[in-house]
């Protein structure tokens, strides 16, 4: 399967994977690439002017961070509506929405005004974007992210606390259970490695094959 699309509208354009930090969405979102010959547009954290800071000051930073995380997912996700090739999009607009900012307002993270302001952008921009074609989530434990967070050695990440990403999983899997905006596939990445075993990665393709045969 290549990755440019036929005239045909009921082929799929956009595929969202969404999970906690370290969960494996990046990885993930290279394999299909590869596999299915699709793009994918990333999560800008390498160009991001404000994560590091926010990191080491969530109270300061935190309203600032999530606006350019919204800017930005919104921009990817026009580009992928006005194009002509299928597209992977490492987590979503619908994450910072309800997961990451509401529980940086619950924690006393983000001014209540800030986060109403915000919720209200997101609310405008979210009635002009059409929903992913396929939503795939990936559920992992507290050890699992933390396994995965240690590994890759971000130095930004270094001071995330346990507590926190607690708090992000419950949001996910209260978010994930009432999701209706499209098809959702759920891949549970505890036992599973997929970068490193052929075996693992296999089952995992074949899980998002078949979702891919109820969307044509």
């Amino acid at each position: 399967m290549n990755g440019t699309l036929p005239s045909d509208k009921t082929l799929i354009k956009h595929i969202a994977i969404a999970g906690n930090i370290g969960a494996g969405k990046t990885t993930l979102s290279e394999m299909l690439a590869r596999h299915f010959g699709w793009d994918v547009h990333y999560e800008d954290t390498e160009n991001n002017p404000y994560l590091a800071d926010f990191y080491l000051d969530m109270k300061r930073w935190s309203f600032n961070l999530q606006v350019f995380f919204l800017s930005s997912r919104y921009q990817q996700m026009l580009r992928i509506q006005q194009g002509n090739r299928t597209v992977i999009q490492d987590r979503t607009i619908y994450e910072d929405a309800f997961i990451f900012a509401p529980n940086l307002a619950d924690m006393g993270l983000m001014e209540r005004r800030d986060f109403e302001n915000y919720t209200t952008l997101f609310q405008s921009i979210i009635s002009q974007i059409k929903s992913p074609d396929l939503m795939i989530y990936l559920r992992a434990s507290i050890p699992t992210l933390v396994e995965h967070i240690q590994s890759r050695g971000r130095d930004y990440e270094g001071s995330i606390s346990i507590e926190y990403l607690k708090r992000l999983n419950d949001r996910y899997e209260n978010w994930i259970n009432n999701y209706h905006d499209g098809r959702l596939l759920v891949i549970n990445v505890d036992n599973l490695d997929f970068q490193n075993s052929k075996e693992d990665s296999g089952k995992v393709l074949e899980m998002v094959q078949a979702e891919l045969h109820g969307l044509f």
